[in-house]
């Protein structure tokens, strides 16, 4: 499957979501660093729009950051991007765990490995929502806290596909 395919299942199909648990490391890596990408293009956008903005309005800075623009814009895309993959891996890694929890109480089999990926890809709409956030200048609580519970149900959903686990015991 390619990229394109994952990411249009991965919106509506939580048993293809369940399904991607298997899918190769290589082309779930290429997945994410697309996306982190996409968000990092659209943070420096606005890195870059606010240093505009700013330099506007302070005079004496204008000539210093006129110098050093060509050092300023690299770092800061970097910095960026580095920021970025820390807060999506944290993100994804903390809901991973609770899809563990997920798993345990419904008596389903799967490794931590394959819970991330499916965290992953459940988390494909709300990565949508995030960046329509940041585009639109969204900054409220409830923006966050609706992408955090689409994940926590779309995870939900998906676990429901993995493969019960027989040798549970049952109290």
């Amino acid at each position: 499957m390619n990229l394109f395919q994952i990411f249009k299942a991965s919106i509506h199909s939580p048993k293809k979501i369940a399904a991607f648990r298997l899918i190769p490391i290589g082309k779930v890596m290429q997945y994410i660093f697309s996306y982190i990408f996409i968000m990092t293009v659209i943070s420096f956008i606005f890195f870059m729009n606010g240093i505009s903005d700013q330099q506007t309005s302070m005079e004496g800075l204008l000539e210093y950051f006129s110098e050093i623009q060509w050092l300023l814009y690299p770092f800061a895309f970097i910095f960026l991007f580095v920021f970025n993959t820390l807060i999506i891996f944290v993100q994804i890694s903390i809901f991973a765990y609770i899809g563990m929890i997920i798993l345990y109480s419904r008596k389903r089999k799967g490794e931590y490995r394959h819970i991330w990926r499916t965290t992953l890809f459940a988390s494909t709409v709300p990565m949508l929502l995030s960046v329509l956030a940041v585009l639109l200048q969204w900054t409220s609580s409830y923006v966050q806290l609706a992408i955090y519970v689409i994940t926590f149900v779309y995870l939900v959903l998906s676990t429901k596909y993995y493969p019960i686990n027989k040798s549970a015991s049952t109290f």
